[in-house]
């Protein structure tokens, strides 16, 4: 059984027992999420696509950590100019271990 979520803006195949990373949330590590953005469902042969979102299907995750991400780097350099300009930031994270898929 998986499903498609979608979380901040971006959509993540989940099935039970994943540990995923989403855009930071509002949530304490331990703290227990509930998944209401489903766009697809499948258990076994049976496949649900909702339009846009399945009614009544749910999500539930637990937070397990508030992180940063890799350090994302960007260079610029103009010739002949003697410029250049290095500028860099972590995106901050939240990892959630999904517990339960129900359709």
């Amino acid at each position: 059984m998986y499903a498609i979520v979608e979380v901040g803006g971006k959509q993540y195949s989940v099935k039970k027992d994943d540990i995923i990373e989403v855009e930071k949330l509002k949530a304490e590590p331990g703290e227990e999420l509930v998944l209401d953005k489903v766009l697809l469902a499948a258990k076994d042969e049976k496949i649900e696509v909702g339009q846009p979102y399945l009614k009544d299907a749910k999500v539930k995750a637990e937070v397990l950590n508030q992180l940063k991400g890799a350090k994302t780097v960007a260079y610029k350099y103009i010739r002949r100019k003697a410029k250049d300009r290095k500028v860099g930031h972590r995106k901050k994270l939240t990892s959630i271990r999904i517990k339960d898929i129900a359709l």
